[in-house]
Order: structure tokens, then sequence, then C-alpha cells
């Protein structure tokens, strides 16, 4: 333990001389962003940055870079995320993206972080591996880390937990969390189409209006959450585009809504899914309309391993941190998949003040660099509580 006291103390001692290159690569990125896909450039840039060689490449445009222990032992992966989001920036930043694609989820901080604890920890030397994992298409299903797994390259190279931290408006500055169990929600994807009769909009009794059925399996479909899921536990069913249409005084023949569902129990999964289709079809029927239905499912939920949190509970005290063991979220993230087949664990790091904070993916969230740092410590954090099972 003592020996693991000094090397946290010399590594985070080191981070902190890799900072003001890492945040230099941090606006690089974030002025030049790339959507899921399509992350060469990005992960070219970080590889520069790691200064490790071009490791191997993974799920098309990802990259894993080996960091050697100086000892032997099972690896332990570090990720990050390489893409953007479709969204236009209004920061005001002067390394603002100028494109129609942004860092509005913070992986532009997380690759920096990354590629600080990684280097610092060549500086000082660490026990075990180091596996940096460069990940692609965080942002769209299929997913990256998906890939990753089924690739095989986890097992190629002995890893036996995989660390991860995002950052979070919703904690307040210079808290992080390490809660046990789930902490992100499963979702699956749906679109909806409802077949109706159109025409026009001043004879409704001749018509079979689609835009009115569709209307009411919105409204219906929140019962999915409280009726349907226990509240302990929670669901939530959001609609996020709805299309239908052409002028106002004519009805068409089809409208179209697609949403997600998400859950934080994989045994409440198949009940909400019935339900979702029972309303859709139901309610569709009930007006005389007829729907089709696609669900696409995206990210299991996410499971930290609960002697990782509990063991870099105490790395992140002793970083200086405040630590919160309470902190869950609806959001989803493919870091879930690695965690269905080894030990995972995803920490959050607050980011300022939580009221009125731009939330995650708005075009005005911009994380401050001093997040770069804060991290890069949580991501120290999680190695040693992997190295100290």
């Amino acid at each position: 333990m003592t020996g693991l006291n000094e090397l946290q103390d010399r590594w985070e001692a080191a981070v902190q001389e890799e900072l003001p290159a890492a945040a230099g690569l941090r606006h690089r990125v974030h002025a030049d962003p790339r959507a899921s896909g399509d992350e060469e450039d990005t992960a070219r840039a970080a590889i520069e940055a790691l200064g490790a060689g071009d490791g191997v490449r993974v799920a098309k445009t990802g990259r894993a870079v080996l960091f050697p222990g100086t000892g032997p032992g099972p690896a332990v992966v570090l990720r990050a995320e390489l893409d953007a989001l479709p969204v236009t920036e209004r920061t005001g930043m002067p390394w603002a993206s100028e494109t129609s694609l942004m860092h509005a989820c913070g992986h532009d901080v997380h690759l920096a972080a990354l590629v600080a604890a990684c280097r610092a920890s060549a500086v000082i030397g660490v026990p075990r591996p180091i596996l940096a994992v460069l990940q692609p298409r965080e942002e769209t299903s299929p997913s990256g880390a998906l890939d990753i797994v089924e690739s095989g390259v986890l097992a190629e190279y002995g890893v036996d937990a995989v660390i991860g931290a995002h950052v979070q408006p919703r904690l307040a500055a210079g808290v992080v969390s390490a809660v046990p169990g789930p902490v992100n929600a499963s979702t699956d994807e749906f679109d909806v189409i409802v077949h109706g009769q159109g025409g026009h909009a001043g004879y409704p009794h001749l018509l079979r209006d689609p835009i009115l059925a569709l209307s009411q399996i919105v409204v219906t479909l929140q019962q999915l959450a409280s009726r349907r899921v226990d509240p302990v536990f929670g669901a939530v069913c959001s609609v996020g585009r709805i299309e239908a249409g052409t002028t106002a005084n004519v009805v068409p023949n089809e409208a179209r809504l697609s949403g997600s569902l998400r859950l934080m129990r994989v045994e409440d999964r198949d009940l909400a899914l019935e339900g979702l289709a029972a309303i859709v079809h139901g309610t569709a029927k009930a007006h005389g309309c007829r729907a089709e239905l696609q669900i696409s499912p995206c990210e299991p939920v996410l499971h930290n391993d609960a002697g990782l949190a509990q063991r870099a509970y105490r790395r992140l005290l002793r970083s200086g941190a405040r630590v919160d063991t309470d902190f869950r979220s609806f959001g989803a993230d493919d870091f879930a998949h690695y965690c269905g087949v080894t030990r995972g664990l995803m920490m959050f790091v607050g980011l300022g003040d939580t009221a009125g904070a731009p939330s995650l993916h708005d075009e005005r969230f911009l994380p401050p660099d001093t997040a770069i740092g804060q991290v890069a410590s949580a991501l120290i954090a999680g190695y040693l509580a992997a190295v100290e099972a």
C-alpha cells in the first residue's frame, strides 16, 4: 500500500508537467472535430502526442497503444473517446469548431487527460502495463466499444480491468463519483411510422389522422416510466424527433417519430419493450391507423465493479477530490460493453456550479482546461484500484 501511495504521488506530480501540452492537444482536437466513424485525424493527433508508436488499429479508426509495466501482470485499459457530435458550436472561444461538428460531450478533455496520464506513467514507471484505448464511435450505434470487445484485442493484451472517466456538469467542481453497480442506463432506440388515410383538413370525418394517433402515442409512452417500471429503479422514454405533413390544410398519409428507452435494470427491459409495442400498435389501431415499430438495441446497463469503485474512492480522496457515491445518470455509454467482459469502472468528474450550467451535448458546453488534470487524476485512481486488487 505504501508503495502505491508513493507511486500515486509521483504520478500526479508527473501529470502536472504534461498538462500544458495536453491542453494544446485538447484545443487542436476541439477546433478540428471529427464525426463518428471518421476519426482518423483525431486518432493520429493522439498517437503523435502519446509518443509510444502507432499501436494497433482497432474498430477501424481507433487505436490501442501499449505502455509496458515494470513488472508482470495483466494490462489495465485507460479509455478515451475520439468522436464529436453533429452540433454547431456557440462557445465563442478562439479554438471553437467552425464546422457543424462539436466536441460537446467532453471527449476532447478525456483524450487529452488520457495522453497526459499515459505519458506521465512512462516517465515514472508503473507496475502493470497500460493499454491506452483511443475509441471511435462512442456517439453512434453500432458502437466502437462493442467492436473492440468483439475484436479480441482485450484478451490479446491480457486486460483484466477497463477504466474510464467522464466530465459531468451535474456534479460540482472538485467532486468525482465512484459508484458501484449500475451508473448508466441501457438504451434502445425506436422508430415508429403511423400509416393513416390523409386528405383535406376540412373533412376530418373522412380521414384517419396519423398525426393525431402519433401525438397520442407520444403522450401515452410516458406511462412506460410511471406505470410499467418499478419507480425505485426508474425508466426514461423520450421522443426526440417527430416528422409529418407538408402544409397546414392537408392531413398526411403517415407520421413518424424516433425516440429512446432507457432502463437501469436488465430485468425491466423485456417488460418495457412489450409495453412500448402495445402502446404503439394499440393506440394506432384505436385511431383507425396502422403502426410500424422498429427497435434498435444500443447499449447495455453500465455496471461498475464494486471492488474497483471502493478502492478508487480511497485513491480519489487521497488525490484531494471530494468523492460522491450516489451519482447515477440515465445517459448511456458504450463503455458498458467493456464491463460485460471484464472489470470496469466509469467515474464522473464534476465541472462546476450545476445551476444553469450547459448540459452535455449543448452548443455552449465547454469544460475548462483544468478538467484535463482532474480527469487524468481519476484515471490514475482507477488504474491503482485495479492494481491494488
